[in-house]
């Protein structure tokens, strides 16, 4: 038995093609996508795992005053508020990568709208995931990237950089009701494609592409960017699929899936 310990896996922000019809995240046709989700565009992999993130969950109320009331009025409660993740990145040069300003262009296009999307009405820029072993966030967009330029060559390209992308979460469909009895539908298959893809199935079939890797264990799908096109995958009940998924990986509901293999794959950065 080797002591060597395992190689830390890299934290890795995927994007994703935006939806055109306002209920999630879609998927690309390509049978395989940048880093290990499939369908992503392309991905931003970080040099340094984050030592922390925070996420946020707000809620809205409103208060109405009373001049009659001696105390304060009771709040009206106006709904739930998408949970936002800040995370920290660090960025330097290698001899693959002598300047880091094209990483730095990747976070920044997450801001504005996606090629394909250009021409259409409502241009839109890509969803994202951040994703670090067996563990994703939510689906989210990037409300904001801010890069601090820190080293440069004598050439004047840039070394050295760190900053933060704040994502907001983008709420995704209800899973499918039977319709005559409002309850989860049965159990079903579904024949892969050309195009299909784990994220647009499950996209598809749950209105949540972050339901690939769970959809991916129940068919002991080993390799997700091999999907062998007229293979029969079982389509469990959406409440099922989780609860086996989260069997296998004990979360902690802190945004991300796993929070054990999260801190178990920790490089500090510099």
């Amino acid at each position: 038995m080797s002591d060597i310990p395992p190689k830390p896996e890299k934290a890795y922000l995927a994007l994703l093609p935006p939806s055109t019809d306002g209920k999630g995240a879609t998927s690309t046709s390509a049978s395989s996508g940048a880093g290990g989700v499939p369908g992503a565009l392309a991905q931003f992999k970080f040099q340094f795992n984050p030592t922390d993130y925070t996420v946020t969950k707000t809620a809205s109320w409103r208060r109405t005053s009373d001049t009659a009331s001696v105390d304060a009025a009771i709040p009206e409660f106006l709904g739930a508020n998408p949970r936002t993740l800040s995370v920290n990145f660090f960025v330097t040069a290698t001899e693959e990568m002598p300047d880091v300003a094209p990483q730095l262009d990747l976070l920044f296009s997450c801001c504005s709208p996606t090629e394909a999307t250009r021409g259409q009405n409502r241009p839109k820029p890509p969803f994202v995931l951040l994703a670090w072993g067996n563990s994703t966030s939510f689906v989210a967009c990037v409300t904001s990237v801010t890069a601090n330029y820190r080293m440069f060559s004598p050439e004047g390209r840039c070394i050295r950089a760190s900053g933060t992308v704040v994502l907001e979460e983008i709420p995704t469909r209800q899973k499918r009701q039977n319709p005559t009895s409002g309850g989860t539908a049965s159990r079903r298959t579904h024949v892969v494609g050309d195009g299909d893809s784990l994220t647009s199935i499950a996209h598809r079939e749950y209105g949540d592409p972050t339901l690939w890797r769970p959809l991916a264990e129940a068919n002991d799908i080993d390799d997700p960017l091999r999907l062998a096109i007229g293979r029969h995958l079982r389509i469990p009940p959406a409440d099922d699929l989780r609860a086996a998924h989260l069997a296998l990986h004990a979360g902690n509901g802190n945004g991300m899936g796993n929070g054990n293999a999260l801190h178990a794959a920790n490089g500090d950065a510099p």
